[in-house]
């Protein structure tokens, strides 16, 4: 079975308020998330259905609280929770935030690139 650590995984993006440590692990993509500045990514799931993620994810905050915006309610995780994220969130984290989440890679590449986009489009004005 393949393997990573945080300080081993094969892909590290610096985005500013966040940096994700992760590659893929059989079909599913485990990373490792460091918040540097709270932040939601509400402006990032425009677009999306529900302009919320449609990605599934399970995982464990390891510091720090993710507050989780749902159509019908709110959830929040602090440290030491194990959470699932179904379709439909649209999450915001405190400065200081790490956790580790999993992701079926196909349907997370569908969230990003919607959140690429979004990007562009911010900084383009």
């Amino acid at each position: 079975m393949p393997a990573f650590s945080k300080d081993s995984a094969p892909n590290v993006q610096d985005v500013g308020p966040a940096v994700d440590r992760g590659g893929e692990l059989e079909g599913y993509t485990a990373d490792f998330v460091t918040i540097r500045q709270a932040h939601s990514l509400a402006a990032m799931l425009k677009g999306l259905p529900g302009d919320s993620c449609q990605c599934p994810h399970w995982g464990y905050l390891l510091a720090g609280r993710i507050t989780v915006r749902y159509a019908d309610h709110e959830e929040t995780y602090q440290a030491g929770d194990a959470f699932y994220m179904p379709p439909g969130h649209v999450p915001a984290a405190e400065t200081g935030t790490e956790f580790l989440q999993f992701s079926p890679t196909d349907q997370l590449a569908v969230t990003l690139a919607a959140m690429k986009a979004n990007a562009a489009a911010m900084q383009a004005g």
